[in-house]
């Protein structure tokens, strides 16, 4: 890893290797750390400012979720994207999602509403080419969904197995689908409002099969980042 690559900081206070494992993650999912990319843990304890067991750790889960691949006595390096399990998590996720928003609009409160209008005017607040501050946004916005829903679980469950699926959609975001993004959360929302089970779980539908139109010309155009495309 060259530290110049990490302008993160580790938080003084805080656990270090639940920090360790989010900015490494969030630098794979970034393209900041590309496919192929080899890990030393003495460069990334360095960078970082910590010792070699927290960045140990970060690697173990990092290949639980399949952004790393360890090799013995070879090292620790970046995994290419995963179109097969891109599509897997999609699935799983819209099924879980699916049944999270019916339930949310089945109670339709009020505050809920509102709070999901207010990310939302955040999320049109965001300055053009910020990818990675809207996707922030939209996790909020899903993982709200979730918690309003009372199963704050089913999130859990959902980023446990997203990684993959969070590297294409970083790589697919756009100032117009950027908007598109967010018209279809206000749609998600109305539906909510409304009490109209049917209509929000379309719209959460619509939403997440989003990236079955962005994967392939993106799985195209940067076949280098993605498993079996070169």
């Amino acid at each position: 890893m060259n530290p110049a690559k990490s302008a993160r900081a580790v938080t003084i206070g805080e656990t270090v290797g639940p920090q360790v494992y989010r900015i490494l993650r969030e630098q794979i999912i970034h393209a900041e750390l590309l496919p192929g990319e080899r890990l030393s843990e003495s460069d990334v304890a360095k960078a970082l400012s910590v010792s070699r067991q927290p960045v140990r750790e970060a690697f173990i889960k990092l290949s639980e979720e399949g952004l790393v691949h360890v090799l013995p006595q070879r090292g620790t390096f970046v995994t290419k994207i995963s179109v097969a399990s891109v599509m897997d998590v999609r699935f799983v996720r819209e099924a879980i999602e699916a049944d999270v928003v019916r339930a949310v609009a089945e109670v339709h409160a009020p505050e809920t509403i509102e709070e999901l209008r207010r990310q939302i005017v955040e999320q049109r607040k965001v300055p053009q080419q910020d990818r990675a501050a809207f996707l922030r946004l939209d996790e909020l916005f899903h993982r709200t969904l979730a918690a309003a829903a009372g199963n704050a679980y089913a999130w859990s469950v959902i980023e446990s197995v997203k990684a993959q699926m969070d590297r294409v959609r970083f790589l697919s975001v756009d100032d117009m689908h950027v908007g598109r993004l967010i018209d279809q959360h206000e749609q998600i929302v109305d539906g909510i409002a409304a009490g109209d089970k049917a209509a929000a779980e379309k719209a959460t539908r619509l939403h997440l099969r989003e990236i079955l139109s962005s994967l392939p010309e993106i799985a195209r155009s940067r076949s280098e980042l993605f498993d079996g495309t070169e």
